[in-house]
């Protein structure tokens, strides 16, 4: 069984940081692209962030020199630095990853998800 747990999330100011991570554990054969999604009150998933296996990152627009995503694939975890955080990045945060368990072929994962807030 797969599990992905996120962790980081919180109230923080506007213009102000966080760092969220996120751990795979569990029977992981291998793990391919791994990624950010946020959800605000009243609206659609939105991807935030994806790294491949290879290390290659995207960002959505909103985003872009602001949020950093980063893996280390020796531990399994995927991390989203955030700065200068806007109001509009209030939501709750995602973790997914596609991943290949040692019982089953591939599969994409989704963490509980973990609340960040940005309010003064």
């Amino acid at each position: 069984q797969v599990q992905l747990r996120e962790s980081g999330g919180g109230l923080v100011q506007p213009g102000g940081s966080l760092r969220l991570s996120c751990a795979a554990s569990g029977s992981i054969f291998s793990i391919n692209g791994m990624a950010w999604y946020r959800q605000a009150p009243g609206k659609q998933r939105e991807l935030v962030a994806s790294i491949s296996g290879g290390g290659n990152a995207n960002y959505v627009d909103s985003v872009k020199g602001r949020f950093t995503i980063a893996r280390d694939n020796a531990k399994n975890t995927v991390s989203l630095q955030m700065n200068a955080l806007k109001p509009e990045d209030t939501a709750v945060y995602y973790c997914s990853a596609y991943i290949r368990s040692t019982s089953t072929g591939w599969y994409n994962h989704w963490g509980q998800g973990t609340q960040v807030t940005v309010s003064s």
